[in-house]
């Protein structure tokens, strides 16, 4: 939820402000070309083995997938629609709210689902790092590889398919409202 919703803040942001997006593109981009499970050492030194930590590491996974496509949904706003509606008279908060967000949302919500995925890779990686204060189900991947334990091995990846679907289903039944 923090990523999704920094990343379409700041992606509706910068998608209407060209002056902001040119200035902090380059860092942008610089940023978003690391892998994140480089970032992974750094965020454990930084935020330790906690929870905190696969927060931060699932944060900027969503973050940047959310964040580039609502830059491109708000930049690729028909003109033609925003002069209409300045036309009848609508403010610029009303031109946000009517025309660039429902556009931008087409976009924000192709990049959920990737999202979903890529969160649970970042956070499973975490707590294969983590250790035993970390817990989860990455460690008990972990755990179960160092005493050859397929049994609970392939329960956690269960679990992980289990709550991959039910967070894509999530999103579908958001998207259909």
């Amino acid at each position: 939820l923090a990523g999704v919703s920094t990343g379409f803040l700041i992606g509706l942001w910068f998608g209407r402000h060209a002056r902001v997006a040119r200035v902090f593109e380059p860092y942008i981009v610089a940023f978003n070309s690391l892998p994140r499970l480089a970032l992974v050492p750094l965020v454990t030194m930084i935020f330790g083995f906690g929870l905190l930590a696969k927060v931060v590491l699932a944060w900027t996974i969503v973050f940047f997938i959310v964040f580039f496509n609502t830059f491109q949904g708000a930049r690729s706003v028909d003109a033609d629609l925003i002069h209409s509606a300045r036309f009848l008279g609508a403010s610029e908060a009303q031109v946000m709210r009517s025309v660039v967000v429902p556009s931008a949302l087409a976009w924000t919500f192709a990049s959920l689902t990737p999202s979903i995925s890529f969160a649970l890779i970042g956070v499973v990686v975490g707590e294969f790092i983590g250790g035993e204060s970390g817990g989860g189900l990455g460690y008990l991947i972990i755990q179960s590889l160092g005493t050859l334990n397929a049994a609970d091995m392939m329960v956690a990846l269960a679990v992980l398919g289990v709550i991959g679907i039910v967070m894509a289903l999530g999103i579908k039944q958001v998207e259909a409202r």
